[in-house]
């Protein structure tokens, strides 16, 4: 099997992927996070996925490279990590009884030609109104200061949401893996 690469040192895309394949490593891809001026979210999610794939394949001569990027949308705008349980609970009274549309971006760089396959998802997220001490528990119990949008849809962050509306759930979790199975299908792995 070809070496196979996540460039990422996120638990939640290495939990998701090892859904597909067993045997796969990790790497920081030293990409700069921040959305250029002007950017679009989803544009944003998307040169960002290419960055982090291109950054872990680094110095690796034969081997197929993941980069993924997620960037949550609010009105246009993007929202990023909390960083901080303030931060995180004033981002969820934002998104509070509103849609937040969440841009998952996946690149598949093949180092042995350069050939990059790209996808970008976007899901649709309809938050229930939310009174300040639910989303104190909530913060609390859970502590999502490193997650676009301030919470884990994959636990007790979905009682967040009155809807998600989407192709793929694993995408709100940060790796859209129907796309990464046909990526890596494409590449020549046997998924499943």
């Amino acid at each position: 099997m070809r070496r196979l690469v996540l460039g990422s040192t996120s638990r939640y895309r290495a939990e998701l992927l090892r859904r597909l394949v067993s045997t796969f490593e990790q790497r920081a891809p030293g990409a700069d996070e921040a959305l250029q001026p002007g950017e679009a979210p989803a544009d944003g999610a998307l040169r960002l996925a290419i960055a982090k794939a291109e950054g872990a394949a680094h110095g690796l001569p034969d081997a197929l490279v993941i980069g993924s990027d997620q960037i949550a949308e609010l009105d246009g705008k993007a929202l990023g990590k909390p960083g901080s349980v303030e931060g995180a609970r004033a981002q969820l009274a934002s998104c509070a009884g509103r849609e937040v549309r969440f841009h998952t971006a996946l690149c598949l760089l093949d180092t042995r030609d350069g050939r990059r396959r790209t996808h970008v998802d976007t899901t649709s997220v309809r938050f229930r109104p939310l009174a300040q001490a639910e989303i104190a528990r909530y913060v609390e119990r859970e502590q999502p200061l490193d997650c676009a949008g301030s919470f884990k849809c994959e636990g007790l962050g979905i009682a967040l949401f009155e809807r998600i509306d989407s192709v793929d759930p694993t995408a709100l979790v940060g790796l859209p893996l129907i796309a990464l199975a046909r990526m890596l299908r494409e590449a020549g792995l046997a998924v499943p």
